[in-house]
């Protein structure tokens, strides 16, 4: 005997099993749906009883068909032109992403059958539909389409006599300027740009000119996206735009520059440091997007493991000597500095910093901006902080022989030095010191602490599955019962190990991560390790050495946070090395 298909509830009887409304309020609701001819959701919305988002999320829930939250997620105006303004506008629904045949369409209902039929013999895609507010809708098509009807296909269509058109002074933003619309379509495509970049938590805008094209691509969680390729004859007028917006010489073509913009986006100001570099087709241009919300300044949410953020806490903690941090530009030694900054910074406290450039302005702490082209050197910076009795002093850098030996003098005068290094790991860092020219000496009696750090892809919380390994697997990234011990996870047996990944979903592009934690390689250096220095070894051996201390290596910090369910087999590999 079949067993009956169970009955879906229909949206007012869902409502009222989750508690959001109750019988009564149903039927007064279910009078005025019959009466205005409304959406029953609708008309519950409007009588103040549930939010559109309760509805969306229910009505979804009911459906099997996924909710999404536009306001967080990117949508490429390339995608969402392929069905017209007019349509998503009639149907409220918005293309959001494409895979194959497969057109993934956010949508207020989602039960539109005519709407998909349309679409379908429109584009010829298989229409996957996914539902969200109408709100989100209304503000995506704004944004993709442009407020007013047609703007978007107007900017794109624009573009293509772009080559004629030049951009006067009077289109320059203030230092304060705020991102709005504008006559000229080229000034709509770079405010277009900026803000998509900002409203994502893209961290660095690429602008890449080749022979025949052009391609904007985001750097999101580390990794580089495409966004949209604009069409080649728009080069000359957004490099000469952006260059506007910076302060920078548009007439200057040939040799690099560097500049700032100040804007604001959605009443929130954002710093974008603006870098550009002469290529064999024209100028590349990269943003780096500065915003001061997303700073974290709590140091237990950088992803430090209880035991190395002790040792970072009891360096800094220190009266004098110095503190470095290590690692590649982009892997947040930054953020470590400016919360370590946040920790030591106190009313009966002096704290500096010489910065080149200044990326986040922090109460309470005396910041210098950098000039080299007039002198204003780290090292020249350094000279006048001595003067100016300080107690805790940061280094943006340490770049060259007079920068380090200023420093190190700095810290053996009864100083607290934090300062960064680029080297591939904690260890290196000595060998880096001494072939700047540092006797040993010196290295040996300044140092503290040195952290080498990276940081790597979280798994979406929102498509997190889990999943059994596979044994070759476990052993190529040497996982045994003596490494779980060491990473400090003794409960764990490697022949019974759970991993987990992400699945994929609309929530994160369908790239199965979302966001970024930091893995650490925190070396303490005790009177073993500057003996060591005193005696010449090599970085092998103080490697080893460290790790029989206790130190664990970038390797070991993000395999932890691997089988904590923080992270993939991919990235601990595609991050840290061994």
């Amino acid at each position: 005997m079949v067993k009956p298909a169970k009955q879906r509830l229909r949206l007012g009887d869902a409502l009222v099993q989750d508690g959001l409304i109750n019988q009564q309020q149903l039927e007064r609701a279910l009078a005025l749906h019959k009466q205005s001819g409304k959406r029953l959701g609708e008309v519950l919305v409007e009588m103040g009883l549930v939010t559109e988002q309760d509805v969306v999320e229910v009505l979804g829930r009911q459906l099997g068909i996924p909710y999404i939250n536009l306001s967080t997620y990117l949508i490429d105006p390339v995608t969402a032109r392929i069905v017209p303004e007019h349509i998503a506008k009639r149907h409220q629904l918005i293309p959001i992403n494409k895979v194959g045949n497969k057109l993934t369409v956010a949508m207020v209902d989602p039960l539109n059958v005519l709407a998909i039929d349309e679409i379908q013999l429109m584009t010829g895609f298989v229409v996957k539909p996914v539902v969200a507010t109408s709100k989100d809708i209304k503000d995506a098509i704004n944004k993709a389409y442009g407020s007013d009807e047609g703007e978007m296909n107007d900017l794109m269509d624009n573009l293509d006599d772009i080559g004629s058109t030049s951009v006067s002074d009077e289109d320059e933003l203030d230092a304060m300027g705020e991102l709005g619309e504008n006559d000229a379509p080229i000034i709509r495509l770079v405010n277009l740009v900026i803000s998509q970049a900002v409203e994502t938590d893209v961290s660095d805008i690429h602008i890449e000119c080749f022979e025949k094209d052009l391609r904007i691509r985001y750097r999101l969680d580390g990794v580089l996206h495409e966004a949209m390729s604009p069409p080649k004859k728009a080069q000359a007028a957004i490099s000469s735009r952006i260059k506007i917006m910076a302060k920078l010489n548009i007439a200057e073509r040939r040799l690099p520059q560097d500049g700032r913009i100040k804007i604001k986006v959605n009443q929130k100001t954002v710093d974008l440091r603006v870098s550009t570099l002469p290529c064999v087709w024209g100028e590349k241009i990269v943003m780096r997007i500065l915003d001061q919300s997303n700073l974290k300044l709590n140091m237990e949410d950088l992803g430090f493991e209880p035991e190395s953020l002790d040792k970072l806490h009891h360096a800094i903690a220190q009266p004098n000597g110095i503190v470095l941090v290590t690692g590649p530009t982009g892997s947040g030694k930054t953020t470590t500095l400016y919360s370590a900054l946040h920790k030591v910074s106190q009313p009966d406290v002096n704290v500096m910093t010489c910065e080149d450039p200044v990326e986040y302005n922090l109460h309470g702490i005396n910041q210098v901006q950098c000039r080299p082209d007039i002198g204003l050197t780290f090292a020249a910076s350094l000279r006048s902080f001595l003067r100016q009795d300080p107690d805790v002093i940061m280094v943006g850098e340490i770049r060259d022989y007079e920068t380090a030996e200023i420093a190190i003098k700095a810290s053996l005068t009864g100083h607290l030095v934090l300062s960064t290094l680029h080297t591939n790991d904690a260890p290196a860092t000595v060998g880096r010191l001494l072939n700047m020219g540092i006797e040993p000496f010196m290295v040996a009696t300044s140092l503290i602490l040195i952290q080498a750090q990276r940081l790597v892809r979280t798994i979406c919380k929102d498509c997190k599955i889990e999943y059994k390994p596979k044994i070759d697997l476990i052993k190529s990234l040497e996982i045994d019962h003596e490494k779980c011990v060491r990473i400090g996870l003794p409960h764990l047996d490697p022949n019974k190990l759970l991993l987990y990944k992400g699945k994929g979903c609309e929530l994160c592009g369908n790239t199965g991560h979302r966001g970024r934690i930091g893995v650490y390689e925190v070396l303490v250096f005790s009177d073993r390790l500057k003996k060591m220095v005193l005696d010449g070894a090599s970085t092998s051996k103080l490697k080893k050495v460290a790790c029989e201390e206790g130190m664990l290596t970038l390797r070991e910090s993000a395999l932890r946070k691997m089988l904590i369910g923080k992270t993939t087999p991919a990235e601990v590999v595609r991050v840290t090395s061994e």
